[in-house]
């Protein structure tokens, strides 16, 4: 395994944004020196004296963070791989700067036995060129295997359990847990995070039968916030917030896309602060203003809502009220997406833009590096307890080199997604990537696999 010198690059944690050197031996980051540092120069020089063959790297100029760990990415396998697999996928998400994924379980057969679960874990050690876990899925039915499993009681170890994905409001795969019961004993679980599809089921179902009253079958797109509505997140996220108080439960609310559900999250962290605040660039960046031009190829669940929510979210990423940034990369072909509203299926695939769509944010907004540092990989490591997602010494190397000032125009050619599209085709994006490391090995240089 090679050792490298990342020299004189501008690194970024959430803790500072300064010049510094890293050194990566044996795959885990040995040392990080800073110039700011008495001697760094000696520094610098007797370190490298302690390795033998290092190459360097010369990086003056460029920035390097943490790889990414985006714990909410749909890369449909088994089952659906005729719209991405996991070596697909893989791809797009490293392309994107994410080192480390989670997968959820709406695939086919859906994660919600011991037996399936396993045949995913034996399926990503064949195929992803990324470090690749999962979530296991929540019925009305399986509460029991659950807990034998994270009791230990199963061939499944509860180590390569990530969370417990609960659909608290339907979406694809049909998923959906209503039962109260099940869900207090859910929101029970200690040990590991329970992440929530907040949506109410009740609202929906009304609303689209008024849409459908009166457009037929030729329900505009843009009616999707008005279906998949701000009443139907909000209502199904205070029942889910109340769960987590009443129970303690290590919860992450998933996609967050309303300016209420951020300050229903900000009261609710005061009496229960492992409640964890996710959203996704899609809700950063789009907004309903953008239904008119891009139609189905913006239709995912929650829906994408106004430009003031929009606004609100990303103020919530600038203060610390967000914690983490999960993609929802769930892709699906074009060819499926031309159908009519009824028939087109919700998911955006979005993994490849992942940390420029952050780093474009940053800079128009003016937040500092630190905080993306913090959403894209440090407090999800935290979350889930991992040995990587931080520029610290004794962690995986796992380390994106980009170029913050170079912009890029996406293009729907350039995915590795295999569906084959961005929503965000055309849009101009800064912080063009330009290496990625995982486990102290380079696999991604210049558009290219390693």
């Amino acid at each position: 395994m090679s050792t490298y010198l990342l020299h004189k690059a501008t690194i970024v944690t959430s803790e500072k944004e300064a010049v510094g050197s890293i050194i990566i031996s044996e795959g885990k980051i040995a040392e990080v020196i800073y110039m700011d540092d008495e001697g760094f120069d000696y520094k610098v020089f007797s370190a490298t004296r302690r390795y033998e063959g290092i190459e360097r790297i010369e990086l003056e100029g460029k920035h390097i963070m943490a790889g990414g760990i985006d714990a909410h990415v749909h890369f449909r396998e088994p089952g659906l791989t005729h719209k991405a697999d996991m070596t697909t996928e893989s791809r797009a998400a490293v392309a994107g700067g994410v080192t480390t994924a989670f997968d959820m379980p709406n695939t086919s057969p859906a994660t919600v036995s011991a037996g399936a679960f396993a045949g995913k874990l034996s399926l990503a050690k064949e195929k992803s060129c990324m470090n690749l876990g999962f979530h296991f899925g929540a019925t009305n039915r399986n509460i029991e295997e659950i807990e034998d499993i994270l009791a230990g009681k199963t061939d499944i170890s509860p180590d390569d359990v990530m969370g417990i994905k609960v659909f608290m409001g339907s979406s694809t795969g049909n998923m959906l847990v209503d039962e109260n019961n099940t869900l207090d004993r859910l929101f029970s679980i200690k040990g590991k995070p329970v992440l929530v599809h907040c949506e109410d089921e009740e609202t929906i179902r009304t609303n689209l039968q008024a849409a459908t009253a009166k457009y037929g079958d030729e329900i505009p797109f843009s009616e999707h916030e008005n279906i998949r509505s701000r009443k139907a997140c909000i209502k199904s996220s205070i029942r889910a917030l109340e769960k987590a108080i009443k129970h303690g439960t290590t919860l992450v609310l998933c996609h967050i896309s309303t300016k209420e559900e951020v300050e229903m999250v900000r009261a609710a962290k005061s009496n229960n602060p492992n409640i964890i605040a996710e959203t996704s660039c899609n809700y950063l960046w789009f907004c309903n203003e953008d239904y008119p031009r891009l139609g189905s190829r913006l239709k995912c669940n929650p829906s994408v809502k106004g430009a003031s929510d929009r606004e609100a979210l990303r103020n919530a990423l600038a203060g610390g009220m967000i914690d983490t940034i999960g993609s929802d990369h769930a892709p699906h072909l074009p060819s499926e997406k031309e159908g009519i509203y009824t028939k087109a299926p919700s998911g955006l695939p979005s993994i490849q833009q992942s940390l420029p769509v952050l780093l474009t944010i940053a800079a128009q907004e003016e937040i500092p590096l630190t905080r993306i540092a913090a959403v894209f990989s440090e407090n999800a490591a935290g979350l889930y307890q991992l040995n990587r997602g931080k520029i610290k010494e004794g962690y995986e190397a796992d380390i994106v080199i980009f170029d913050y000032d170079k912009e890029f125009t996406v293009r729907n050619e350039d995915q590795f997604s295999k569906c084959g599209w961005s929503p965000y085709d055309g849009e101009i994006l800064r912080g063009k990537i330009e290496t990625v490391f995982i486990n102290g090995k380079v696999v991604y240089k210049e558009d290219k696999f390693i």
